[in-house]
């Protein structure tokens, strides 16, 4: 293992990581009531495709740490969560009908609203929803190998998957992402020395998303009602959801892109 990498390990998910993962999700959809219960049984489900990161030494039984053995630790010691979730194949779950239905319900724009609305109904067999969420303290330098974990997994899954409906549910054109930005309440003044962060006029709370963003086919922000307390450098920031689709094919360029970014 690298050094970076000595106090983490990937493992796929489990029944026991059950409050760990909801602990991950439950401010996905904002405040709106809505199956968080069922989407954390559809990942933890999904196993061929999948990641969940824990401490290194939770797992004692010899494996390395991409295997899938018992990790024997804590369920609510994960740091991190990256999946893919088919919106076609699991259309039907009450769960990804309420995404469905929240995601419409937030989008004002007329022309993106259809177009979203495509790809949650009839383009919905090729889309997959990616999720990727992970705690402040995550070590940003194993966020590549997040995701170059899950690309691999897609991959592998549309040969290794026991059927062809299923192979062909991991053959993905386009994939949603619904996360978290901060937006600038009011236009930044003249930025002084030393505070050029401060005056962004939008900051990631996870760093590839300015990736997926500049990548996206088209996107869209919209306010979050439910607003985490903001810490006192972005108190003159606003919490926003934004909602992005990346075609599949531009996938190689984000991981480039990923990588030389938290190689700087």
């Amino acid at each position: 293992m690298e050094t970076v990498q000595a106090d983490f390990a990937f493992f796929d998910p489990k029944p026991s990581d059950f409050h760990g993962v909801r602990l991950l999700l439950k401010t996905y959809l904002d405040s709106k009531p809505w199956d968080l219960t069922g989407f954390v049984d559809l990942i933890l489900e999904q196993t061929t495709v999948g990641t969940v990161v824990k401490m290194a030494e939770d797992e004692e039984d010899g494996n390395d740490g991409e295997a899938n053995g018992s990790d024997g630790g804590d369920n609510e010691d994960l740091f991190g969560l990256i999946t893919v979730l088919n919106l076609g194949r699991y259309g039907e779950n009450r769960c990804i009908k309420d995404l469905k239905d929240y995601l419409l319900g937030v989008c004002g724009d007329k022309d993106t609203k259809k177009k979203l609305r495509a790809l949650l109904e009839e383009k919905a067999s090729t889309v997959g929803l990616l999720v990727c969420r992970r705690f402040v303290n995550f070590p940003y330098e194993m966020v590549p190998k997040m995701y170059d974990s899950l690309f691999d997994e897609v991959s592998w899954a549309t040969e290794d998957e026991p059927t062809q409906e299923l192979q062909d549910s991991f053959r993905f054109k386009q994939y949603l992402l619904v996360v978290r930005i901060f937006e600038r309440k009011t236009p930044p003044k003249q930025k002084s020395k030393g505070n050029k962060d401060i005056d962004e006029p939008v900051i990631y709370s996870k760093l590839e998303d300015e990736i997926f963003r500049e990548l996206s086919s088209w996107s869209f922000t919209f306010p979050i009602r439910a607003e985490q307390s903001a810490q006192q450098e972005l108190k003159n920031y606003r919490e926003m959801g934004l909602v992005m689709c990346v075609k599949a094919e531009a996938i190689p360029k984000f991981c480039k892109k990923l990588e030389a970014l938290v190689s700087e």
